[in-house]
């Protein structure tokens, strides 16, 4: 990630203003000010980093911790049964604001995530070689 902040960086550092539902000392939560359906929040990370695999373990544990929570509050706030979490990691899969961040976006009738699921078939033989592989990059 270039030094320059982002819009999160300076929300976080107090240069922009938000409508903060939660802070502790690692992630910061507020309402996305585009949002896609009434208490549509973001939770975001205090550690700059673009993507979440770039992430210092304490980081993604403390998203990991609010993350339910959050959800939870959400629902409740907004009276949603349903709701989606998003978090896309570069450019190409459609981030804008290159700093980790998760959407929780409740889910009604008339607003919410639209999405185009286009799922492909799983090639038994292919699939081994990849869990293998995944596998091993874990330990590394």
């Amino acid at each position: 990630m270039n030094d320059e902040k982002t819009i999160f960086g300076k929300i976080i550092d107090g240069e922009i203003p938000c409508h903060k539902v939660y802070e502790d000392e690692h992630v910061l939560a507020f309402l996305d000010v585009g949002p896609l359906s009434r208490g549509h929040t973001l939770l975001i990370p205090k550690e700059c980093k673009a993507h979440l695999h770039e992430l210092s373990d304490e980081s993604a544990a403390a998203l990991g911790r609010v993350l339910p929570r959050l959800c939870r509050a959400v629902m409740q706030a907004t009276g949603a049964t349903a709701y989606n979490v998003l978090q896309n990691n570069g450019s190409a899969a459609h981030q804008v604001v290159m700093h980790v961040h998760f959407h929780i976006i409740p889910k009604f009738d008339d607003a919410g995530l639209g999405l185009k699921w286009s799922a492909r078939t799983l090639d038994n033989e292919a699939a081994q070689e990849l869990s293998l592989q995944i596998k091993v990059a874990m330990d590394t």
